[in-house]
């Protein structure tokens, strides 16, 4: 398995997904069924399979990932040949995860208290796996809409 199991939810969510892959391997309902029960092994192939197929797809449409914690603001754009990185640190007691931290930033973006870096970083070779990565690491997958804006703002 290159990603990770979907849970259990998200498997309840892509369940007509799942039915047409089960198909496309030639397996019918009663032999899912058949399967979980007398060769449990083998439909946990099949389920890790189904995992990989849905999160390659996710993640060769990602284009954006944030990764926000208190005191940073990790922005990236995902390129066809690499990330393009925008970082903001905090230098105060600012907690920009909170309504009112997130107001201040937006309010005081020239403070001496606000760093803004900018970095390219190329991908290894395999790019989607760079994403799962930084996804397992607390990135979540956006529209882009932040970075857009201080891509304008710095650049």
């Amino acid at each position: 398995m290159k990603y990770s199991r979907l849970t259990k939810e998200q498997f309840e969510e892509l369940h007509k997904e799942f039915i047409n892959f089960l198909a496309t391997q030639q397996i019918t309902a009663s032999e899912w069924e058949n399967l979980k029960v007398n060769k449990p092994e083998l439909a946990e192939t099949e389920l890790d399979v189904f995992s990989d197929l849905i999160w390659e797809g996710v993640l060769n449409k990602a284009e954006y990932l944030e990764h926000i914690s208190a005191k940073h603001m990790y922005l990236f754009y995902l390129g066809e040949e690499n990330m393009q990185a925008i970082v903001i640190n905090l230098k105060n007691d600012v907690d920009i995860t909170t309504t009112e931290g997130y107001n201040w930033l937006r309010e005081n973006l020239m403070d001496e208290n606000v760093e803004f870096l900018q970095a390219n970083k190329d991908y290894t070779e395999d790019k989607n796996l760079d994403k799962f990565k930084m996804i397992e690491q607390g990135a979540v997958i956006t529209k882009g809409d932040l970075f857009k804006y201080f891509d304008k703002l710095i650049n």
